[in-house]
């Protein structure tokens, strides 16, 4: 079963809230554990763990921008019932 558009958009909230910050100090907690290295392997490596943040959870984000999809439906349909 797939998400409501309400649904997505009250996860995507918490992810960003909650989930995001977990990650940053996941990551950062992770690459403080070795010698810290170049910037520019550095800027790689937390570039390479933003990328794999979002991948899993691409499909609650997607259309979360957009107006919701079922409300002209629902205003259609409440318009109908006497």
């Amino acid at each position: 079963m797939s998400l409501s558009w309400r649904a997505r958009r009250r996860w995507s909230l918490v992810l960003l809230l909650v989930g995001l910050p977990a990650y940053v100090v996941a990551a950062v907690s992770l690459l403080a554990l070795f010698e810290r290295p170049s910037i520019w392997v550095e800027l790689l490596v937390y570039g390479g763990l933003g990328i794999l943040w979002a991948l899993p959870f691409k499909a609650v984000f997607r259309g979360i921008g957009r107006e919701d999809p079922d409300a002209r439906r629902r205003a259609d349909h409440d318009a109908r019932e006497p």
